[in-house]
């Protein structure tokens, strides 16, 4: 592993089979390194990225240096790869200049968000708040795809407040696609940006993979791409004989290693073994070792790991332990590989 920026290429078209959603506050650099020791082969996602952050940060000095402005929104490690960056914004000058960014800093994909109902987002006039302007969208998504050779995908709902009727949909995506859009990720849910708050629209509005289906059945050419629901690689594998990829959000965080087959079981690559608890936790040692380096702190990647333990017998006093180990201000990697040694010699 490196800290330099990822090596430019074409992603693999069979990628998006199985990705990992961008969460805010949960899909940052250091999950994605996590989620990597568990499939080597599904595409991940940044945090949403907010294109005017992108631009003021790149004015700063040393932007890009590591600890920049610039390196802290945008910086990956290369294993990660392959990585879309996701962005929000409405502006298709500052989008596009995102779009540039993206490129140079060699992500493999760079995805609109038109499906994010938070009030806060909301006010920036970005989000699922788009759905009511497909115009808008189009002339974004056609100033990104000008500014930059990467595909350009978009993330979407099925519809927003009372406008949900599926004529509405497949127009957005209509004039999106025409705009040059590579691939749509659906959240097979409507958003109530009124009313509901993130979580609740999450939960609240009923599934409708129905709609997903009819989206692919009427436009076969698209990429279409299935989020919302999807609890296990079961539900991956069945909705993937009607779509063109599965998309799993909190699920993927929350058990990360009920997703281990993956790599197995969507794109027929036995090549790794399967991840167990220690080898997850022993795989991130090198990788803290280089984040300290640079003088990070441990804990925001062993905050991530709590969750890999699942089902592990001692799991409440290994995760005390950590937290209270891995929380010192001067915790190194040391901590993290004694933690996979005590996992590695219980059989986990």
């Amino acid at each position: 592993m490196n800290w330099q920026h990822g090596e430019m290429g074409q992603i693999d078209p069979a990628s998006y089979r199985f990705s990992v959603a961008p969460m805010m506050d949960y899909t940052d650099r250091h999950f994605r390194v996590l989620m990597r020791q568990i499939s080597r082969r599904s595409l991940l996602y940044t945090e949403m990225v907010v294109a005017q952050a992108l631009h003021h940060a790149r004015q700063a000095p040393d932007a890009s240096a590591p600890g920049g402005r610039l390196e802290r929104l945008l910086g990956f490690d290369p294993i990660e790869k392959p990585l879309a960056l996701q962005v929000g914004g409405d502006d298709p000058g500052l989008l596009a200049e995102a779009a540039a960014l993206a490129a140079e800093w060699g992500y493999d994909e760079i995805n609109l968000n038109v499906g994010c109902p938070s009030e806060k987002v909301q006010k920036g006039r970005f989000g699922a708040c788009l759905m009511a302007d497909p115009d808008q969208v189009a002339r974004c998504v056609a100033a990104m795809a000008a500014a930059c050779p990467l595909p350009v995908t978009v993330k979407h709902r099925i519809g927003i407040d009372e406008r949900d009727s599926y004529a509405e949909l497949l127009a957005f995506v209509d004039a999106v696609a025409a705009a040059g859009a590579q691939r749509f990720a659906v959240h097979a849910r409507k958003a109530w940006l009124e009313g509901l708050d993130p979580k609740q629209n999450r939960t609240i509005p009923p599934l409708r993979y129905d709609v997903v289906h009819a989206l692919k059945r009427d436009r076969p050419q698209l990429s279409i791409e299935l989020n919302g629901g999807l609890e296990s690689l079961d539900d991956c594998v069945q909705q993937l004989e009607l779509v063109d990829g599965a998309m799993v959000g909190r699920a993927a965080y929350a058990h990360p290693l009920q997703w281990r087959q993956v790599d197995q079981q969507i794109y027929a690559d036995d090549s790794q073994p399967l991840a167990t608890a220690s080898s997850v936790v022993g795989g991130l040692v090198a990788y803290a070792e280089q984040w300290r380096s640079r003088g990070g702190r441990l804990w925001p990647i062993a905050r991530h790991l709590v969750h890999v333990v699942e089902g592990v017998g001692g799991a409440k006093r290994w995760r005390q332990q950590l937290t209270e180990k891995a929380g010192a201000r001067d915790a190194d990697a040391g901590v993290l590989a004694a933690a996979a040694l005590s996992l590695a010699e219980r059989g986990y």
